[in-house]
């Protein structure tokens, strides 16, 4: 089970969504454009954020930049939410750091399976401040339950 936050401008298509997950046993809310999303994220950090890329205001693709920027939001997963259907729109997505990209219209059961696939392939991975993620990934600092080696 994983709270999803769900930001699309389009009520009907994030009530839609928010059925299907409820129904896979996640709970979940919307928001309806991105600074609304990234107020609520500063308030509670979901499992998984599904983002519209095309919002008024701030699009789902700044408040992805926004997010990746973010010393406590930098590991969210999230899965861009779009009705565009480009290859281009997609690789723009994956390069702001999207870990998956769904098209509109969408069938709920994929809905529901892409994001339980999403939280599988983080399982285990809790998350990890910024600092601490820099200096394991440096080598300056030793990997969770890593025993430290002596020198011999």
């Amino acid at each position: 089970m994983a709270y999803v936050l769900i930001a699309d401008d389009d009520e009907i298509v994030a009530g839609l969504a928010s059925e299907a997950l409820i129904d896979a046993g996640h709970p979940c809310g919307w928001v309806t454009n991105g600074t609304e999303a990234w107020d609520l994220l500063q308030k509670r950090r979901p499992d998984v954020l599904l983002l519209d890329q095309n919002m008024p205001g701030m699009s789902g693709c700044a408040l992805l930049r926004k997010i990746r920027s973010s010393a406590s939001l930098y590991d969210l997963p999230v899965i861009m939410f779009t009705a565009l259907t480009g290859i281009r729109d997609e690789e723009q997505a994956i390069y702001a750091g999207a870990q998956d990209y769904i098209r509109k219209p969408f069938q709920p059961s994929k809905i529901a399976r892409r994001i339980e696939r999403l939280i599988q392939l983080r399982a285990g991975r809790g998350h990890t401040d910024l600092r601490t993620y820099l200096e394991q990934s440096s080598g300056w600092a030793p990997e969770p339950n890593m025993a430290v080696r002596r020198a011999i």
